[in-house]
């Protein structure tokens, strides 16, 4: 079985190019991040065509979220259970569905914006909610994972340059000890391989030719318990797909599990 998490930056802008890769990449189903579209707008028919499912919890300009599945798509929990309202409300970065043998969660962590921000507490307190909401199907027996933009660096080697950072949202203690917290739910970080390079970025800047000088962050995270864990046979970053005219500023992220 083969899954992919992907933050697309617009489905409707990157829609060519999410069909190819669909159709190249044999992938079972993948969970996607910042759709920046509402409900009504997001694009079932192609998608079906592909056949593909698609649950999706999605609002409007930003954020929004999504799981397509060729696997099947049952029991969906659309939101984050117990999550933090921002703004008057609570904003569409969680999706989680059984999709045949697994259980998946598709996430878009708040960016967090600066420190001292009311941006990151809400972040901090919303990956509070996420171990919370993740923690029986973390510690049970069935294969289950969280995947998604997580807009948080695990530690200093998945940046490029981590002085460039210093100050900065991404690389904090606080957003790493809540990733920690995470993964003491029950989750291992499904680290994949790079397919250039020695580092598996997952995330290039559209600026300052970030992409081709592989300035680059790992922030689109596979966090599975052990069942999941046990399953993986492969893991990699399709960093192709960050190429050429048109792509996403996040390459996907693959996982092939023997289940």
């Amino acid at each position: 079985m083969r899954i992919a998490t992907w933050n697309v930056n617009s489905i409707t802008a990157r829609l060519p190019r999410l069909l190819a890769w669909l159709e190249s990449s044999g992938t079972d189903v993948l969970c996607v991040q910042e759709t920046k579209c509402a409900e009504s707008a997001f694009p079932y028919e192609p998608l079906r065509e592909l056949g593909y499912e698609a649950a999706v919890n999605a609002t409007g300009r930003w954020n929004g979220v999504a799981l397509l599945s060729k696997a099947g798509l049952t029991d969906v929990t659309v939101g984050l259970p117990g999550g933090p309202d921002y703004d008057g409300g609570q904003e569409p970065r969680a999706i989680g569905a059984t999709c045949g043998p697994v259980r998946l969660w598709s996430v878009y962590v708040p960016n967090g914006r600066e420190i001292g921000h009311p941006h990151y507490d809400y972040k901090l307190r919303w990956l509070q909610a996420l171990r919370t909401a993740v923690a029986d199907d973390a510690a049970g027996e069935r294969p289950f994972a969280v995947l998604g933009d997580f807009n948080v660096a695990p530690t200093d080697e998945d940046v490029w340059d981590r002085a460039r950072f210093e100050g900065l949202t991404h690389v904090t203690d606080l957003e790493r000890d809540a990733l920690a917290a995470l993964r003491e739910a029950g989750l291992s970080d499904v680290v994949p391989r790079p397919l250039k390079y020695d580092r598996p970025f997952t995330y290039w800047d559209y600026r300052e030719l970030c992409f081709p000088k592989n300035r680059g962050m790992r922030i689109d995270l596979v966090y599975g318990n052990e069942p999941f864990a046990k399953a993986v046979d492969d893991a990699y970053v399709d960093r192709e797909e960050r190429k050429g005219k048109g792509a996403s500023d996040h390459a996907p992220v693959v996982v092939d599990l023997e289940v």
